[in-house]
């Protein structure tokens, strides 16, 4: 369950996804917004998940079996959990260079007070971090950090890397409705994203089934609001707010497909039946999926979702 996709993201256009934390939520923050669930095992020191080679074999595997029209644009490191948790991060990276294809990490930022991290993440050609912050207070109650985290070596881990990194650096922002989104909060993070100088800051709200039901996203008004808030710091700011599209890659074996997929990305429901539809699978699948315990059904603002089902 290392490799999926590739989906389509508007930061990356189509992006092998690569799970490089084993089947359970594993992670520095138990985001209220997060699409993978409340975080199970808080932790903040590095492991060893899987060899750099076990994960250079699953991508060669799956980019051997992908059609040339879904060749990705980049492999990206994008767990069910913290990435940078993996202590062979670094080496990964390098290993995949193999490939002739760019790689790029999403990081919630939260480790880049480490120096090895830092130096690790050098090695990749994007680099997303997450700022949904400007202060103590809202950190703690929008991304709920682990214990031993301290906001300003989060600061300053920002910074450090910010210095020193000379590929593509872009932030992204969620915006959550009375949490992040009054004009003295968003134009406080506004600030902290300047001076960061991404090629690209993204504004995000929640739009897939969130780890705490009463998450909402803010209102079309007060989004762009934030857009202006941004663009007038002189920051290129994009919205990253809609439905992204129906397309994903296919490996041609349905349940591989789909579990390894909804493990980072929960699948929305037309976006299950362009997978069944392209891996000729029916949809007896999915009822065999969440029998046995694999995957569970939620509804979430007029759709349906499938999720991952950690039992562990």
């Amino acid at each position: 369950m290392i490799t999926f996709g590739p989906v389509i993201s508007r930061r990356l256009g189509k992006s092998l996804g690569i799970n490089n934390i084993p089947s359970r939520k594993l992670c520095s923050y138990s985001c209220i917004y997060c699409q993978v669930g409340v975080t199970k095992y808080y932790t903040i020191h590095r492991e060893t998940f899987f060899t750099p080679e076990v994960i250079y074999k699953e991508v060669e595997n799956h980019l051997s079996s992908l059609s040339e029209n879904d060749k990705p644009d980049y492999l990206t490191f994008v767990a069910n959990g913290e990435p940078t948790l993996d202590i062979n991060l670094g080496k990964t990276i390098c290993r995949l260079k193999d490939f002739n294809i760019p790689t790029a990490v999403i990081t919630n930022a939260s480790l880049l007070s480490d120096a090895q991290v830092r130096e690790e993440l050098c090695n990749t050609d994007i680099v997303s971090v997450k700022v949904d912050a400007p202060s103590e207070t809202v950190w703690k109650k929008l991304n709920r950090p682990a214990k031993g985290l301290i906001f300003s070596k989060y600061l300053t881990g920002l910074q450090a890397f910010k210095d020193m990194y000379t590929g593509k650096l872009i932030t992204e922002t969620m915006l959550v409705e009375g949490v992040n989104n009054d004009a003295e909060t968003i134009t406080q993070t506004a600030t902290l994203v300047a001076a960061l100088s991404p090629a690209i800051a993204y504004i995000s709200i929640p739009t897939r089934p969130p780890a705490v039901s009463s998450v909402k996203a803010p209102d079309e008004s007060n989004i762009n609001r934030a857009w202006n808030l941004f663009s007038n710091k002189k920051i290129k700011t994009e919205l990253n707010t809609g439905f992204e599209g129906t397309y994903v890659g296919v490996t041609g074996n349905a349940i591989e497909d789909i579990v390894n997929m909804c493990s980072v990305h929960p699948i929305r429901d037309d976006v299950m039946i362009e997978i069944l539809r392209r891996d000729t699978a029916d949809e007896q699948i999915l009822a065999e999926l969440i029998s046995n315990g694999y995957i569970v059904k939620v509804e979430h603002d007029h759709h349906f979702y499938y999720l991952r089902k950690f039992n562990v």
